[in-house]
């Protein structure tokens, strides 16, 4: 994953957050934290398929596979 695309992620959980305390601390769990929940993250979801073109149903992830920034990045970059 290029650093552009690495930007965007961040970006669009940072929306979906409503804080930029994501791009601070990428291990924390999102969803435990308050953070995120489903449609916040169904929005990501939406928004990496329309920026980055990658489709990802929210049926074919497990929420521990997203719960972290960093393993969301991991997540997004095997399917790019």
């Amino acid at each position: 994953m290029d650093q552009a695309q690495e930007a965007t992620v961040i970006r669009l959980l940072t929306e979906a957050c409503g804080t930029d305390e994501v791009s601070n601390e990428r291990d924390i769990d999102l969803f435990e934290a308050g953070l995120l929940d489903s449609m916040a993250f169904t929005e990501v979801l939406v928004g990496l398929e329309d920026e980055l073109g990658v489709r990802i149903a929210p049926t074919e992830v497990e929420r521990d596979e997203v719960a972290t920034v960093n393993r969301l990045l991991r997540f997004v970059d095997e399917r790019i």
